[in-house]
């Protein structure tokens, strides 16, 4: 039971936070949390697919059908939310002032919340078939019965989604004049993060060399197991000991979407 609550919280960890973020980050948009259940009833079902799928996934390209799958994920789910903090940069001034103003805007708009619909479907559709996996994997070889795997899987789900939650709420304090800024940076990281962890991937599939393996190690001060560490995972990627190759995938994200959003920034600016 303990088993099949910590692995479903942590991955329900990771999907919770990026939801919870984005929901915050869109707020301002109309209709937004239908936007994003959309996302994640689109994820759970497609989690649900590949699960059943996951033999067949598995023998794709000389067995590296999950590493190319994943990294497949985590590529799109970058794309979309850079794309996403690039389009805020140039219209979050404005949605601040008054969300009514983007009635002009509502293509661009839908465009932009439809990019995180993407990202959050695909986001549930990792961790939610990972979750899956998992749960069979402990379930074939655990002596605990039926009940209490599925206790486990449920107060697992309960504490990832109060965590979720927790930070959505958190975020829906911070004064408008400083909320596009913050959320836009947690969408940043967490961009970031999922750009290293597709680099890991790629590493692990042997496409791509691990170049200075680690590059640093922060275990004694941040350990990967601890709930820090955990939380920080789920949030942005965190890794003890990344390559030096995660770290560039992760810093080449950073700093394309940084200088994108400050070029998108100037131009509302100047259209404003």
């Amino acid at each position: 039971m303990l088993n099949a609550a910590l692995i479903v919280f942590r991955e329900t960890l990771e999907a919770a936070l990026i939801i919870g973020i984005v929901a915050a980050a869109t707020r301002q948009i109309a209709r937004n949390g239908l936007w994003i259940a959309l996302g994640v009833a689109i994820g759970l079902a497609g989690a649900v697919g590949v699960a059943s799928l996951a033999g067949q996934i598995g023998q794709w390209a000389k067995g590296m059908g999950h590493e190319l799958f994943n990294a497949a994920v985590l590529a799109i789910a970058v794309v979309m939310l850079a794309w996403h903090n690039i389009w805020m940069a140039s219209h979050g001034r404005q949605l601040a002032d008054d969300a009514r103003k983007i009635g002009s805007s509502a293509t661009s708009g839908e465009l932009a919340i439809s990019a995180v619909t993407v990202a959050v479907a695909l986001t549930v559709l990792r961790e939610g078939s990972e979750t899956v996996l998992f749960f069979f994997g402990i379930f074939a070889g655990a002596r605990a019965s039926v009940a209490d795997l599925v206790q486990g899987c449920l107060l697992g789900l309960l504490a990832g989604a109060i965590a979720g939650v927790l930070i959505y709420r958190g975020l829906m304090r911070i004064p408008v004049r400083h909320f596009f800024t913050v959320t836009a940076w947690l969408l940043l990281l967490v961009a970031a993060g999922m750009a290293a962890q597709l680099a890991q991937i790629l590493i692990q599939a042997d496409l791509i060399p691990a170049i200075v393996q680690p590059l640093w190690d922060t275990t004694a001060i941040v350990a990967p197991d601890s709930a820090l560490g955990t939380f920080l995972h789920a949030l942005v990627g965190y890794e003890a000991q990344p390559s030096a190759t995660q770290v560039f995938f992760a810093g080449v994200v950073l700093v394309s979407v940084m200088l994108a959003s400050r070029r998108a920034r100037r131009k509302g600016a100047k259209v404003a």
